[in-house]
């Protein structure tokens, strides 16, 4: 399955371009999720190291549990990283031919968690590309109430907004400039295990705390353009991302090192 084509439809990609985003069903069918389902929540258990009590986090910890570069560390996970379905989608929905892999990370929000504050992801990427994506893929059946993605449609046109990391200052900041350019707000209300957003690295989007008494298990995976470039390093996350994502490279080099290979 994960060797198979998810086919995307002229009008779904022009959605995507419009959009910034899109949600798409059945990207693993939810038969095949049990086993990714599982070894990504027993790599999380193993590898994250956060042990405080909700109350005693800020903002951005209060969030998520987020685990990164699960890959390394699970053989199972790694077959899902990889996964050239999930890599053709993003080729298909950025009108490119090949896509590299940036990172992945789980995002598990916690029963009780806060809010995912408004952002762009690719303040914290030294890509040289309009061309990144994020898929973000739910691994059990979830609702509004649990903290599915909000975007801004067409936000993504207005580029690099400036070094404005995940805090209540961007919560603050980018929810005014949404609202001040009136951007349509897009939000799931329900989505099944296996389904998928895709979004922009220049979309901006948020969640809403998870009301429930469950665990909001989200698995993503960063794509960008083969042949990209490293960009500036401007800010003191793309200087943590590129240290850790892109080993070994400065700005101006190709962006690839052995974390990135070429998915499709």
């Amino acid at each position: 399955m994960l060797d198979s084509n998810y086919p995307i439809s002229d009008e779904q990609a022009a959605q995507y371009q419009q959009d910034g985003h899109i949600l798409l069903d059945h990207v693993l069918p939810a038969e095949y999720i049990p086993p990714y389902h599982d070894a990504i929540v027993q790599t999380v258990a193993e590898r994250n190291t956060e042990t405080r009590a909700l109350e005693d986090r800020d903002t951005y910890g209060m969030a998520f549990l987020q685990t990164t570069n699960l890959w390394e560390y699970s053989d199972v996970v790694k077959e899902y990283v990889m996964a050239k379905r999930f890599a053709g989608i993003a080729a298909r929905l950025m009108g490119i031919e090949r896509v590299r892999l940036y990172h992945d990370q789980a995002l598990f929000k916690e029963a009780g968690g806060g809010i995912t504050p408004w952002h762009q992801d690719q303040h914290y990427w030294p890509l040289a590309t309009d061309k990144t994506i994020t898929m973000w893929m739910t691994l059990a059946d979830i609702s509004a109430d649990m903290g599915t993605l909000r975007f801004a449609s067409g936000s993504h046109v207005e580029g690099y907004l400036g070094d404005i990391p995940i805090s209540d200052e961007s919560e603050t900041q980018l929810r005014d400039f949404v609202e001040r350019k009136g951007f349509r707000l897009a939000q799931a209300d329900a989505m099944k295990a296996g389904a998928a957003t895709f979004h922009s690295g220049w979309t901006l989007h948020s969640a809403p705390p998870n009301f429930s008494d469950r665990m909001r298990p989200a698995m993503t995976v960063i794509y960008y353009a083969d042949g990209t470039l490293v960009g500036e390093l401007d800010n003191k996350n793309r200087v943590g991302d590129r240290d850790r994502w892109l080993p070994g490279t400065a700005t101006g080099d190709l962006a690839a090192s052995h974390l990135n290979p070429v998915l499709g």
